[in-house]
Parts: structure tokens; sequence; C-alpha cells
């Protein structure tokens, strides 16, 4: 695609990159078949090869609007078109530049201004979050629905396995999840034990930065990934193996910290390093599958458990992850059931479904038809996200797939 960039953005860090992103861009549309809302509201300018004129014609110079805002606001960022792409465009990248210009050009006001504000600064913070949501579960048959339908009900991590394992791991704990669903992150450190893996949250680190850099504040963002970096870096130098994600969704933000971070002198190498240990649990689960069916064959067996299981799009499309989960779930005697569209999004895609409702809604249904069509008996995800979303719309449990995995190796 040929690109004029405006004297304001070309010689920069983000221009270049944009520049070089559009200039793949052939225009061959294929990107608008796996789009969530171009299929959903059939305007050219609600798929990505619209919104990629747009932040072109941003980006050379053109006035925005609010209404190029608001199709650029409609994006889940799933990145299924980045998938399709015969081209390699690096959409999601060039949303986030184009995002921050129109931001910087058409500011936000009124109650959208507000609750924007509201999220970016609550949801990041474990206390002020953790708080609000004990709150909310304390009171939650009295909130009305829709609220309702976010405070999932109180819950514990679990007991841990005792006992000392020789290989050392770190793991993120998150900003929502410790409150929202702990036994995720419990489940994970039983299912690694057993692994003789243990695991180790480092108690300086934080929110991953995700949820400020898509609310359009990447200075918060990388402030939240120097936080982490700091928390993470002596256990890095004193030999951990790896940084463990049980959040999809953090660890696209994780593995991304290297570009992140990459003008700043003090932390561009220690980011890489930091990307280069990321580990999806998946990954570090199905690194051990040997051991892992030595404990499954010692267990009685039990009749295969029907699951549904939904691949979130930080993990499939963000993190490149396909078929991995579903083969740690198969080997551990559960069988999985048809799930159709399975590369589009359930419409949790972060605050998404608190910042447009009504599309993310439509979304939610469309999913949880797909994978409740064969008749499971519950559901498995990848990240809290989808989960919490998912759940608010079935009757059936949705629980994360190493939850899953921790029931079944429970003598």
């Amino acid at each position: 695609m040929e690109t004029h960039l405006a004297d304001f953005i070309r010689n920069t860090t983000a221009g270049r990159e944009a520049e070089e992103i559009l200039r793949k861009c052939v225009h061959c549309g294929f990107c608008t078949a796996t789009c969530p809302t171009y299929q959903l509201l059939g305007d050219e300018l609600d798929g990505p090869r619209g919104r990629i004129y747009l932040i072109k014609q941003v980006l050379e110079g053109t006035v925005p609007t609010e209404k190029t805002r608001l199709h650029l606001d409609r994006c889940l960022t799933c990145r299924s078109c980045e998938s399709t792409c015969p081209s390699g465009v690096h959409y999601s990248r060039l949303l986030d530049i184009g995002r921050a210009v129109v931001e910087q050009r058409v500011p936000r006001s009124g109650l959208d201004g507000v609750l924007r504000a509201t999220l970016r600064e609550t949801l990041p913070r474990p206390v002020l979050f953790g708080t609000a949501m004990k709150l909310g579960q304390m009171v939650r048959p009295l909130l009305p629905g829709a609220l309702k339908s976010k405070v999932p009900p109180l819950s514990s991590a679990g007991v841990s396995l005792p006992g000392e394992q020789a290989r050392k791991m770190l793991v993120l704990a998150g900003c929502a999840q410790p409150s929202m669903y702990p036994n995720i992150n419990g489940a994970a450190t039983r299912v690694l034990a057993r692994l003789g893996i243990a695991l180790e949250v480092a108690p300086d680190a934080g929110c991953c930065g995700a949820v400020r850099l898509h609310l359009n504040d990447a200075a918060g963002a990388s402030a939240n990934a120097r936080r982490n970096v700091d928390a993470w870096w002596p256990r890095i130098e004193a030999g951990v193996e790896a940084i463990v994600m049980t959040a999809s969704g953090c660890g696209v933000q994780v593995k991304d910290y290297g570009h992140l971070l990459q003008d700043d002198p003090a932390y561009a190498a220690k980011a890489l390093r930091v990307a280069e240990l990321t580990r999806d649990v998946s990954e570090v689960v199905a690194a051990e599958q040997a051991r892992l069916r030595e404990l499954l064959a010692a267990l009685p067996p039990v009749p295969a458990v029907p699951l549904a299981f939904h691949a979130p799009c930080t993990l499939q499309h963000g993190l490149k992850i396909r078929g991995v989960v579903e083969t740690l779930l198969g080997a551990a005697g559960f069988s999985l059931t048809p799930v159709a569209d399975s590369h589009l999004c359930c419409g949790s895609a972060g605050t998404y479904s608190i910042l447009q409702p009504e599309l993310s809604s439509r979304l939610q249904v469309n999913k949880i038809a797909a994978l409740t069509a064969g008749q499971p008996a519950g559901i498995a995800s990848a990240n809290i996200g989808c989960i919490a979303h998912l759940q608010a719309g079935t009757e059936l449990p949705v629980k994360h797939w190493i939850e899953w995995l921790d029931d079944r190796l429970m003598p």
C-alpha cells in the first residue's frame, strides 16, 4: 500500500513501524472474512481493511472525527485477521498506533471518558480491584443482573501440595485473577508440582499492562512492564527457568515487553530477556507430557467427560498456540466436542464487554451456541476474561483447562 506519512509522525519510531506495516497490506480483503465485527455489522469500516484505510488517512494528515474513533473502538483486537493475512500485516500494532493518534486529536469526554479512566485506574491495581471485587462478592445476591454477571462467587485457591521441587519457575498473579478466580493459579501450582516444578510469585509484580495499553495509556503500560521486569530480574539472574502465564491475555502482553520498551536504554535488553523466558502454562505442561502420562496411567480409569474447548484469541492468534491444550485434555481422558467457528472471538476482549456491551453480547451468544452445540458437560478456556464472560451466559461450568486437568489428577 503506497503511503505518505505526515510530518508529525514520519520520522518517529511509531511512524517507521506504521509505514512498514502499511506497505505490507495488499488490499486483498481476506481479513474481512474472519473479522467478528465485520461479520456482525457488514460495514467495511468495521473490518480490518477499512480500519487500516482510516488509520492510513489519519497518519497522512486527515483530521479524524468521533466516527473515526468509533470504528477503531469497535475493534476487539482479537488478531484473527493477522492469522488470516497472507502478507503478514501486523494489524494490532498499527491499531495501537492509530488509536493513540486519534485519541490525541479527538479527546474523550462525558461518561465515555469517565468510564475509561475508571477502568484504567482501577483494574490494574490488585489491592483496589480485589477489595472492590470482594465487596461485590459479599453482596452478590443483591446485585442487579448486569452487574452480577461480572462478579463471580467467592472461591479459594485450594490446597497446595507439600514438598520441595527441584525446578523453579515464576508465575504472574495478575491484577484481576487473584480475587476473581484464585483457583486458576492454585490449580497450575498443583499440576506443575506433580511434574516436579515449583511456581513462585514475585510479590512486587502486578498487572501486565494490557489493560492500560488497550485503553490508550501506553505510558502506564510501560510503567507496569518496568515494575514487573524489576520484580522478576533478581530471580532471573538467580537462574529461574521460566515465567509462567496462566492467562493467555497476559502472556501476549509480556511476550511483547521487548517491543514496548525498545526505546528505553535501561530496560530494552532486560525486557527482551523477560519476553524470551515467558511461557504459557500449556507450553510448560506440554513439555512434560511423558511425566503427565505416567501420572494419568497410575489413576483409576474414569468415563470420558465431554468438554468444549474455547481457544481464546490471545492463545490462538496472539501466542499462535493451537492444538496444544486440546492434546493435553485428550490425554487426560476428556472427550472434546466440536466447536464451529472456533477462530471467532467470544466478545470478552479485556474491557470490550464493558465498553461495547451490545456487540460483546451478540458475540457471547454466538460463541456459547457454538460451544454448547455438542452437548458438553463443561467448557474449558485459557484466559480469565473469556472464562468470566462465557460463564455469565451459561449454566454449564466454565473453567480454565488447568483446573479441569487438576481435577482429573486428584487422587
